[in-house]
């Protein structure tokens, strides 16, 4: 079916609100005949008279007089319909879908999205957790906009870029006995807690532990680092932890305290922004991508304990030659 012209509703409504074609054609700065033919061409298209002369003067016929009630409404939709799309051009909105792990999402993503915020009210960002495989695949997939994901990840289509390192540390309940540096055999003494099996933070853990010759059966496996946390501030075990999700000296719904030592050799993830190549940045994605990209340089957008400051990532290489698990 023949949609409505927008031009030929706003021509009648104008002359019949100014009463003749002439007064219209002036205000939308067109021709007297350019907007009798508006007019005319609505008619056809309708199959009824809009409008009809009384004297010198334009009148709405019963049907135009119908009409001009939708036409209120119509303009009032479109008019909002604009605005919106004025604000995703001039990028002071817009959606942002980003995909990250739960830690980052806790410990480090707040001051970022807090400060994108405040720059873009009217920015929408939504945030999804998960694994490293999971979210490159959404990015893949287009589902999500960009990942900040712990390397290695890969992928045919996406645009990697390491953006900061985090070191890894133990946590002990406060008063265990463990040295200024820990090592696995040192962790290995005790009930150790991790991250559940799956994901890398887990990989990177059970790696290091090979590493050092360690054949070690975790007390607990759990998904939720403040869970980890909460259960060593209760006593029961240790943990390896991103250094990120321990910034700060106690923790434990009673008050407890852990302590928080450096892991010896230095252990370390790397957090990576990843996007398609091909994707279309609008301003509010761009900004967002530059945020993250921008986290490598705050000194406190990672925790370094000790002399830890260069430490790498356990036997993971760059990620154009590490396949993705």
């Amino acid at each position: 079916m023949e949609r409505i012209n927008l031009d030929q509703l706003h021509g009648f409504a104008t002359a019949i609100e100014l009463g003749s074609f002439s007064a219209a054609a002036q205000r939308l700065d067109l021709t007297q005949p350019a907007v009798s033919l508006q007019v005319r061409q609505l008619e056809k298209r309708l199959g009824t008279p809009l409008v009809e002369r009384v004297g010198r003067v334009l009148r709405p016929t019963a049907a135009g007089a119908e009409l001009l009630v939708h036409v209120a409404r119509i303009d009032a939709a479109v008019a909002d319909a604009l605005h919106a799309v004025a604000h995703h051009a001039s990028g002071t909105a817009g959606r942002v879908r980003l995909g990250t792990g739960a830690t980052a999402c806790i410990f480090l993503l707040p001051p970022v999205l807090g400060a994108l915020r405040q720059r873009f009210p009217g920015l929408e960002i939504t945030v999804r957790t998960g694994n490293t495989a999971d979210i490159v695949q959404a990015v893949e997939d287009n589902t999500l906009d960009l990942g900040l994901v712990t390397l290695p990840a890969s992928g045919r289509m996406l645009d990697v870029t390491p953006v900061l390192q985090d070191a890894f540390v133990a946590i002990a309940p406060k008063g265990t006995a463990l040295p200024k540096k820990v090592t696995a055999a040192d962790l290995a003494r005790h009930p150790v807690l991790l991250f559940e099996p799956g994901g890398q933070t887990r990989r990177i853990a059970d790696t290091w532990f090979a590493q050092a010759g360690v054949a070690l059966q975790p007390a607990m496996s759990l998904g939720s680092v403040e869970a980890i946390k909460e259960l060593v501030a209760a006593g029961l075990g240790c943990a390896v932890l991103p250094g990120m999700a321990v910034q700060g000296t106690a923790y434990g719904t009673q008050g407890s305290a852990v302590e928080v030592r450096p892991l010896s050799p230095p252990l370390a993830r790397t957090l990576a922004v990843v996007v398609r190549k091909d994707k279309r940045l609008h301003r509010g994605l761009r900004e967002t991508v530059a945020a993250l990209k921008a986290l490598g340089n705050s000194g406190s957008s990672t925790y370094q304990p000790g002399r830890n400051k260069h430490a790498k990532t356990v036997s993971f290489s760059s990620p154009s030659k590490t396949p993705l698990p």
